[in-house]
């Protein structure tokens, strides 16, 4: 799976989790994720600690010892459940049974999560009781409330939150199935053994009951209305020094370097698309390359400083002012208590980066501040009043010159280098010389989840459907349209469509300055030294 993942592949799904167990068990540093899916587990490295082929003969080694794990070794969680869910009478007709044997089958069958995906929390719950094959909704739903039961294929599965799914509903739960300040943010974690408890009614929360063992929640968990907000929204400035949005432009959310090592419990990387544009500005005032900064979409802020401070610009390409003064990108500048930064709409490139000295302050989840839109993680996309609150960490004095060379972003052809992927023999050979000779562009379905290329088919000689598996960003997938997709730092951490290729880390930023129009060519990436 490119250059810093691999996936190890077994026969059936019972096998995934006592590999995902020795895996765990005997887990080196460098070993930033692993991730278990339908048939595979998906192995991600930081190839600056543990190299690649090191890392893959520890996981050969650990895979041989892998030895399946007793039920009674797993931790139990019972979830209330009220079967009153909006499909529950039709499926039992779809599956020739009454309502009350599809429940009592539900109840009684001893449910484990064998891995989790779609979204933070939603765990894929199987069971060895479970005789039954669920199709899908023909067509799914805008809106699944959270807390939902449904069901789908040979799996049954509760939404974290509110989300589109096609999953058919039997019933719902209270239970707060996600909690990214919970030592173990995922109640549903894998390998986890599920028993559903009926209950008359919908479940509610009992005063004082804390939750996090799976029977109650105090409050279910955010949607993608009511996200956990790191910022305020209208309100007066945090205390100390503080930006006031004016206008957010297209899209303006909250950065860092991301959320790594989450993906088995359904959290993307997220984080700035842009890193090398994120770490720059930072560095131009002063901050750790981490800090969180301002990742502005195709330009449009305007943003007014409450205090007197200190800010940069980098990544696209546009006229940038303070206090109505034009000034150079690349470069720090005093912002003035009570003054206006405003970036115009880019000319090059699609995404800037705003730095404020001492790092932009937002709710810590998982470790990291960033936005995650996919997931709803993190401080929601800004809009106009909202205020965020600027902290004290700057690392190091402001330097006196950019530490690079700087110019604007190509923006009309890029050239990015593409890794082995692991479904490449999927498609016809033909498929892949198509992949390297096409001028490929960006659609205009491009955003921080992914980019979608328009040109032409690449076809595949194996049909139907891929198992879920785990995807890292950079991930070609294509689905049946045969145009394949750029995955990208909020994108799914399981899928089911093949990845013929993954994109370099060192191209990914390249695709974060693209625009709708954009030529890209792929080529071979070079063998590592």
């Amino acid at each position: 799976m490119g250059e810093r993942a691999f996936l190890l592949e077994v026969g059936a799904l019972d096998d995934v989790l006592p590999l995902h167990t020795a895996l765990a068990a005997s887990r080196p540093e460098g070993v930033t994720d692993l991730v278990p899916a339908a048939r595979t587990v998906l192995v991600r490295i930081d190839p600056r600690v543990l190299p690649l082929s090191a890392a893959r003969s520890w996981a050969l080694a650990a895979a041989t010892t892998a030895i399946r794990e007793s039920d009674a070794a797993s931790p139990l969680v019972e979830l209330d459940i009220a079967y009153d869910g909006a499909d529950l009478a039709d499926t039992a007709r779809l599956l020739a049974v009454d309502v009350d044997e599809l429940v009592r089958r539900h109840a009684d069958a001893r449910w484990r999560v064998a891995f989790t995906g779609f979204a933070p929390g939603f765990g894929y719950l199987v069971s060895e009781d479970w005789p039954f094959d669920v199709p899908r909704l023909e067509s799914p739903r805008t809106r699944v409330p959270a807390g939902s039961v449904g069901l789908a294929g040979v799996f049954t599965g509760a939404y974290p939150r509110d989300t589109p799914g096609g999953w058919r509903l039997i019933g719902t739960t209270a239970a707060r199935l996600f909690d990214p300040d919970a030592a173990s943010p995922a109640l549903l974690a894998p390998g986890a053994r599920v028993r559903f408890r009926p209950r008359a009614q919908r479940a509610s929360a009992e005063p004082g009951d804390l939750a996090r063992t799976g029977r109650f929640a105090p409050s279910p968990p955010a949607s993608a209305g009511s996200p956990d907000l790191g910022h305020q929204r209208g309100g007066s400035a945090t205390a100390g020094r503080s930006i006031r949005v004016v206008e957010p432009g297209l899209l303006t959310t909250v950065q860092d370097l991301g959320r790594e090592g989450a993906a088995s419990v359904g959290v993307a990387v997220s984080g700035a698309l842009d890193r090398g544009a994120l770490r720059t500005a930072n560095r131009l005032v002063g901050n750790a390359e981490g800090a969180a900064a301002l990742e502005v979409t195709m330009g449009g802020l305007r943003a007014t400083a409450d205090a007197d401070l200190w800010v940069a610009v980098t990544g696209a390409w546009g006229t940038v002012r303070v206090d109505g003064r034009e000034v150079d990108p690349y470069e720090a500048h005093a912002w003035p208590a009570g003054t206006e930064l405003h970036l115009d709409w880019f000319a090059h490139g699609a995404r800037g980066y705003v730095a404020v000295r001492g790092g932009l302050d937002a709710r810590v989840a998982l470790g990291s501040r960033s936005t995650d839109l996919l997931a709803g993680l993190g401080p929601a996309a800004l809009r106009a009043g909202d205020v965020v609150g600027v902290r004290a960490e700057a690392a190091a004095p402001i330097p006196v010159a950019p530490p690079a060379g700087w110019g604007a972003p190509h923006d009309d052809e890029l050239e990015l280098e593409l890794a082995p992927g692991p479904r490449a023999d999927w498609f016809a050979p033909a498929a892949l010389a198509t992949l390297y000779e096409t001028v490929w562009s960006v659609s205009n379905h491009a955003d921080r989840v992914g980019a979608r290329l328009d040109g032409p088919e690449l076809s595949r000689v194996r049909p139907g459907e891929l198992a879920s598996e785990g995807m890292v960003p950079g991930a070609l997938q294509v689905p049946p349209s045969g145009r394949p997709t750029i995955l990208l730092a909020d994108g799914p951490v399981t899928g089911g469509y093949p990845v013929i290729a993954v994109v370099t880390d060192a191209s990914l930023d390249l695709v974060a300055q693209a625009r709708p129009g954009t030529r890209i060519r792929f080529r071979h990436a070079r063998p590592a030294a």
